[in-house]
């Protein structure tokens, strides 16, 4: 089992990159980042860590194809491949739904499985091949060229998922693997492996030798209801991005989360905290003590999860994002310990 860190960078980046140090330090696998406008920019970051670090891969999750262009992505990859000696790797999506709203994208104009795919191939071929000639219905390349040159012989390219069935399935004969988000039941995630199977099968692969990663809100600490509360307070910003089949099949019900909806899209950010349910909150995040979060994860594991993508939740991200204060929340390295100490063992 792998374990990662996913962060927002929206820490003052001398804390991030100190973050970034220390999950090396401690065997993370990779730290990831959203490539979003919202956020200070993660490439940027990373290329600030790489001579910092020996061993932890780095790169988005998610890049999207819709705002960054793909051959941009793997212009940006080489070159990190190169500052970080072999150690990066894209995970590509369509993109925060919310954040094309406000470029004034409508997603549903935009086949955005179909543009993730073709942007798999586009940047899967100027990575490998270093040029590119291409007409497709997304992206139309004559002869372009790039310099940048990744170290590693393939650089992992991924792709993140949510609804289903057939993003599963064309992340796993696509691509090298799919973090899927924001799912946190053995049956969700069962329902991920059965369709990554197929699509693996297609391609004449082993399923079990993809990356097969679970995105999930994350927080631990002594104090078990602390850790809670403050998933519970950003659940609803994440979750307001899940799908109805998704939220049904984390045993969640489409209605029940229309409140914290409805407060959000009002800009009623304590509104949406109020609306979230301690039940909501505990089903839609793994949050607790360490033990607590061990026995969650070993559910998921269950269903084929090789990778933990564990976007960690502490008192600074909840009060950027809800501007609410919590008391006694267990910062981001308290927290990287503690998941090295008290749950990384339990999976060895």
């Amino acid at each position: 089992m792998k374990f990662s860190y996913v962060m927002l960078p929206d820490y003052p980046l001398t804390e991030s990159l100190a973050s970034i140090q220390l999950a090396d330090e401690l065997g993370f696998h990779a730290v990831y980042a959203a490539d979003e406008t919202w956020h200070k920019d993660l490439w940027l970051l990373f290329a600030a860590a790489a001579d910092k670090t020996s061993n932890i891969r780095m790169g988005p999750s998610v890049s999207a194809v819709v705002l960054r262009e793909p051959t941009l992505i793997a212009q940006a990859a080489a070159t990190l491949d190169e500052l970080t000696g072999g150690r990066a790797e894209v995970v590509l999506s369509s993109g925060n739904f919310g954040l094309l709203a406000q470029y004034g994208m409508d997603w549903t104009t935009q086949k955005p499985l179909s543009r993730v795919k073709e942007g798999v191939h586009v940047i899967r071929t100027l990575l490998d091949d270093g040029a590119i000639t291409f007409d497709g219905e997304f992206f139309t390349y004559k002869g372009l060229f790039s310099f940048a040159r990744p170290v590693q012989d393939h650089l992992p390219v991924k792709m993140g998922a949510m609804r289903g069935p057939k993003s599963f399935q064309v992340a796993a004969e696509f691509s090298d693997g799919c973090h899927h988000a924001l799912s946190y039941t053995r049956g969700a995630y069962e329902y991920m492996y059965e369709n990554m199977k197929i699509g693996a099968d297609r391609a004449g692969k082993n399923v079990d030798d993809l990356d097969i990663g679970a995105w999930v809100v994350f927080s631990t600490g002594e104090d078990s209801a602390v850790a809670k509360d403050a998933a519970r307070s950003m659940v609803g910003l994440y979750a307001s991005a899940m799908p109805n089949e998704q939220l049904e099949r984390n045993g969640v019900s489409p209605a029940s989360m229309k409140p914290i909806i409805d407060a959000l899209g009002a800009g009623d950010l304590a509104g949406s905290i109020d609306a979230t349910t301690p039940e909501i909150g505990e089903t839609l995040s793994i949050a607790g003590t360490p033990e607590e979060c061990v026995a969650k994860l070993k559910e998921i594991e269950a269903a084929g999860v090789n990778h933990m993508i564990l976007a960690i939740t502490d008192a600074t991200l909840v009060k950027t994002f809800m501007g609410r204060d919590i008391e006694g929340v267990a910062d981001v390295d308290t927290q990287l310990r503690l998941i090295h100490d008290r749950i990384m063992p339990q999976f060895s």
